[in-house]
């Protein structure tokens, strides 16, 4: 039993380490595969995002100028803007990569809303306030110093860096806080430019003034449509898979190379012929095979195939002596046996036909059994 119990955990041990190693790898390849996902992930996000929730996002401004009453509309796309457009709206265009379309420009261009320009780029501003332009010092004051009414309820404010602009062949034009804020009316709207998005920012409404003067810029009609595009005008919207990134001939390439990788493997294949019977190079022990086998049936609890090996091994040594062939029926063998060496029928069958032991006692108890009848069958 010491033995059973010492060779059962050695048998433990090996394993485990076999298995380490593949279950270290294991774990490595699903944390690898998490962080990826993890950092891959879409989030909600972007600057000045209405729906962010993080530094550089607007969601706090929207909540402010919602709860004001102001109804705020979220619009990703031209369409969505044109629907929205109304004589009593302000268009508010935040800062985005997307809008480089003229055809696009030119159709906000002629909507009949004011429109109001946060942080926007050389290609937007000259085309939607073509009136001003950047003005070659950058630096500003906190104070309004202009009758602008948004920027004179606001009082002083924190815009941190901002461009500055200034009226373009003496148009007549509002300037704020040193430029960073202009405004000017053109054909019945008004057209507002701020040259800095961070006073709207959830952090950025913190500092002094900041909420004031983006609740009343934001706020002065009571419809807001605020537009950030999340794609270039006129592109579909559907997910790009791998698929479609990849060139349409690639697809016969790799049909090339796999019919050439078939034809190598049937040239260079090896067709598999008949068994050949060789001798061993050693000399091995008969001793040995036999505890060789025994542990790894043993290792593998394989007691049915240790059994079987054992009923079979006899029944090849005594059928002969019995007069009987190989393909003699159970009843007919075990009434020979029995009759042979005048055991009883019941255990010679149990003996050559039983069914397998459930546990090493019996297999024990069964190679006795056999032992001993192939030893009267030889006696006899």
């Amino acid at each position: 039993m010491t033995d059973t119990t010492s060779a059962v955990g050695a048998t433990v041990v090996q394993r485990w380490r076999t298995m380490r190693w593949v279950l270290l790898a294991l774990v490595l390849i699903v944390g690898v595969s998490a962080v990826s996902a993890y950092l891959t992930a879409p989030r909600q996000g972007g600057r000045m995002n209405p729906d962010a929730t993080s530094p550089d996002g607007a969601h706090a401004l929207v909540t402010l100028l919602r709860d004001r009453g102001v109804d705020v509309v979220i619009a990703k796309d031209l369409a969505g803007v044109e629907r929205a457009a109304r004589p009593d709206s302000l268009l508010l265009m935040a800062p985005t990569p997307y809008l480089v379309d003229d055809a696009a420009l030119q159709r906000i261009a002629n909507l009949p809303v004011d429109v109001l320009l946060v942080e926007p780029t050389s290609w937007t501003r000259e085309a939607l306030a073509p009136k001003i332009e950047r003005a070659e010092d950058p630096s500003f004051g906190g104070e309004p110093r202009c009758d602008m009414p948004e920027a004179t309820r606001a009082g002083q404010v924190q815009l941190n860096l901002s461009d500055t602009y200034e009226p373009v062949d003496g148009a007549a034009l509002t300037r704020c806080y040193d430029g960073a804020l202009v405004r000017y009316t053109d054909g019945g709207r008004a057209v507002t430019v701020v040259g800095t998005a961070d006073f709207m920012t959830n952090a950025g409404l913190l500092r002094e003034g900041n909420a004031a003067l983006a609740m009343n810029l934001a706020g002065a009609r009571p419809t807001l449509i605020w537009y950030i595009p999340d794609r270039i005008e006129g592109e579909s919207d559907g997910a790009t898979s791998v698929m479609d990134l990849i060139p349409g001939r690639v697809g016969w390439i790799v049909l090339q190379l796999c019919l050439a990788v078939g034809f190598v493997a049937l040239w260079r294949g090896r067709r598999i012929g008949p068994l050949v019977a060789e001798d061993l190079p050693v000399v091995v022990r008969a001793s040995e095979t036999v505890e060789g086998r025994g542990r790894l049936y043993r290792s593998r609890r394989a007691r049915d195939r240790a059994a079987s090996a054992l009923r079979t091994a006899v029944l090849l040594r005594i059928l002969p002596r019995l007069g009987l062939g190989s393909q003699s029926d159970p009843a007919s063998v075990v009434e020979t046996v029995a009759h042979r060496i005048r055991y009883d029928p019941a255990a010679v069958e149990y003996a050559l036909f039983g069914p397998d032991p459930s546990d090493d006692a019996q297999l024990l108890s069964l190679s006795r059994l056999l032992d001993d009848i192939e030893r009267q069958v030889a006696t006899s």
